[in-house]
């Protein structure tokens, strides 16, 4: 099939159309925001070591201000893309400065005394590095005497090596500090991003719309942040400085600093920060210019919708008399204390309406999805801008209640032992036919009704994936609801799956096991990360066991396969049939790749003491992930 993609039905551009006229188009207030306290535009590229383009500002010129909104896009994601367009280093405030958009999110710097604190880093090193040169060129040359990540997701923490030398932090020089214990942060930080990391990888690259062109038929922008970047480096550093105690105080370059503690909310660990010396403040992502996700579409721990009120209604509490500007990790400020409590309070009462209609609904007896199709936001709340949904939508935040709340079983008892997708494809297909199917299909379509489309060519491109007349249909309407779509992330999984359903599978052009994320890795979620790769039934009647010694770390390990499932405890075990001794990165390699232990021993990289055919054994339970698993097709 071909991947032309279709411009939009006559359909889709009236809803599209009709979508406008509920917006308040005539506010440009954002625009203006936007532009405020630009020092200097973005240079051009940024280019990763080999050449290649990791982000080009310029590929964004289709949105430039006198472009209406295409009938292929959302009039209000278009909107919310230009504003998001903007990119450059920016003065908030005197003292504090960010770069924005040259990644998914802001580079934060705090000019003190004698020094730079740096607060978040960007997803990737190399927009990193081009964030500091822009410091460097217009704001101050002065060292980095501090970082501080505002919560444990990649785009926090992953340019951190192109914002601070290893060894300054190493040596003490320069700390970094982080919400919730280092344990903690770094359990939650690479933990919930790499052990599962295969399945979001792929998962994202639909949500983020990272196989889409950057044009109003694909990717208009990620809602809170211009777009993905392509292929860049990802680093990690462990903090050396936990913060677990709202109202802790650092003094940073000559600075005050003081933090709300705020865990389980939009990340795990997460922490809001105030500079009374500023009047500047922070609720990182728990307030954005857009409504968040409760549960995120890339798959991640669900959140606790409630936990977002309540800190931001504490953090109004302690400083909203006094602060005067809001600074983001994405989007734009908010200036001025009338504006700024405005801004929090709305936000507050949006994720406190979702958490609280849901269960009104639940304990009415509705289903999540019912429940999400009942609920909408009052006007006073769901027209302010920063509360429409760019990143989550009040749909599948209210499921996210759901499942935060009730777990995963809605409650009907038809749902809670179904067949799997493909045989109950086959069985429906079976009793009503393909060519009915088809005819539905088609008819649906002519309609506009493209969810009912989607939903009963589902039944026969899973019963027979090779149906290609059903797979153009599907993703002919798939397509429709990408452009309709307000949220860019139900653009992305739309669109994408239309692609795929032309094309195949394609691999995730991002993944976040990166190399700095697998050694980053406390020992303990190490071998969890191991675990979920042996293959239970393969290891159901094989006993392994086999110590591990981090030599530069001074820390031993006894890890078992027994009864399918990989352990691991702390210290030597007098049953281990083979002993492994080495630095972390290389026992790293055995752990995941048993057959490198060979090469590594020859090397003298480590040294193997005992049976290495065990470690041989070990590898033939270890399953293999594919990048580009099927998702619109069994």
């Amino acid at each position: 099939m071909s991947n032309e993609s279709k411009g939009a039905t006559t359909a889709t551009a009236t809803a599209n159309r009709e979508a406008g006229a509920h917006y308040a188009m005539e506010d440009r207030q954002d625009f203006a925001d936007a532009d405020r306290g630009l020092i200097a535009p973005l240079p051009g590229p940024v280019l990763g070591s080999d050449g290649h383009t990791i982000f080009d500002p310029h590929a964004f010129d289709y949105l430039a201000d006198d472009k209406p909104a295409p009938d292929t896009v959302n009039p209000s994601l278009w909107r919310q893309s230009q504003v998001m367009r903007r990119g450059g280093v920016y003065e908030v405030v005197p003292g504090l400065y960010q770069v924005r958009n040259n990644d998914l999110a802001n580079l934060t710097v705090v000019e003190g005394d004698d020094g730079l604190v740096v607060i978040d880093c960007m997803a990737g090193v190399e927009s990193a590095q081009q964030g500091m040169a822009l410091i460097r060129e217009h704001v101050s040359d002065k060292p980095v005497v501090a970082v501080i990540y505002t919560h444990t997701h990649i785009d926090h923490y992953g340019g951190v090596k192109g914002v601070v030398d290893l060894g300054d932090v190493a040596s003490g020089k320069v700390p970094i500090i982080a919400p919730g214990t280092i344990a903690s942060f770094d359990k939650y930080a690479i933990g919930e991003n790499v052990v599962a990391g295969n399945a979001m990888a792929r998962r994202a690259s639909y949500a983020f719309g990272g196989h889409l062109d950057l044009d109003p038929h694909g990717t208009v922008s990620c809602g809170i942040g211009i777009a993905s970047t392509a292929g860049p480096i990802v680093s990690y550093i462990s903090p050396t400085d936990g913060i677990t105690k709202t109202g802790t105080k650092r003094e940073l370059a000559g600075i005050e600093f003081e933090f709300l503690y705020a865990p389980d909310t939009e990340a795990p660990e997460e922490m809001h920060i105030w500079i009374p010396q500023l009047k500047a403040l922070t609720c990182a992502e728990n307030a954005n210019h857009s409504l968040h996700n409760i549960q995120t579409l890339r798959g991640a721990r669900t959140r606790d919708a409630r936990n977002f009120a309540r800190y931001l209604d504490e953090t109004l509490e302690r400083w909203g008399d006094e602060a005067e500007v809001h600074y983001g990790p994405h989007t734009w400020p908010v200036w001025g204390n009338e504006e700024l409590t405005s801004f929090i309070s709305s936000q507050r009462d949006t994720y406190k309406y979702i958490h609280d209609q849901s269960l009104r609904l639940a304990n009415k007896g509705y289903t999540p999805l019912e429940a999400a199709e009942e609920i909408a936001l009052p006007d006073e709340l769901g027209r302010k801008w920063f509360n429409r949904g760019y990143h989550g939508t009040v749909h599948h935040d209210v499921r996210a209640v759901f499942t935060k709340e009730l777990g995963m079983w809605d409650g009907d008892p038809v749902s809670l032992h179904p067949h799997p997708p493909v045989e109950s494809a086959k069985r429906f297909v079976a009793l009503v036919g393909p060519d009915r199917i088809l005819e539905e299909g088609r008819r649906a379509i002519e309609a506009a009704d493209y969810r009912w489309a989607v939903e009963i060519l589902h039944k026969l491109v899973f019963a027979q994936p090779d149906n290609t007349e059903a797979r153009e249909l599907q993703a002919d309407a798939y397509e429709q609801m990408g452009y309709q779509a307000e949220g860019p992330q139900w653009r992305g999984i739309f669109l994408t799956a239309a692609k795929e359903l032309r094309v195949g599978a394609l691999p995730p052009p991002f993944t976040t096991a990166s190399e700095d994320s697998i050694h980053a890795m406390p020992i303990d979620i190490l071998f969890d990360f191991a675990a979920v790769h042996v293959i239970g039934e393969k290891a159901a009647d094989v006993e392994v066991r086999i110590d591990f010694t981090f030599t530069d770390l001074d820390e031993a390990w006894t890890m078992w396969v027994a009864r399918g499932v990989l352990n691991a405890r702390r210290g030597t075990s007098s049953g281990a049939a083979v002993a492994v001794a080495g630095p972390k990165a290389a026992l790293v390699a055995v752990l995941l790749q048993p057959g490198a232990a060979e090469r590594l021993a020859a090397a003298g990289t480590i040294t193997v003491d005992g049976d290495a055919a065990v470690l041989e054994t070990y590898g033939e339970l270890l399953d293999v992930f594919d990048a580009s698993f099927p998702i619109v097709t069994p």
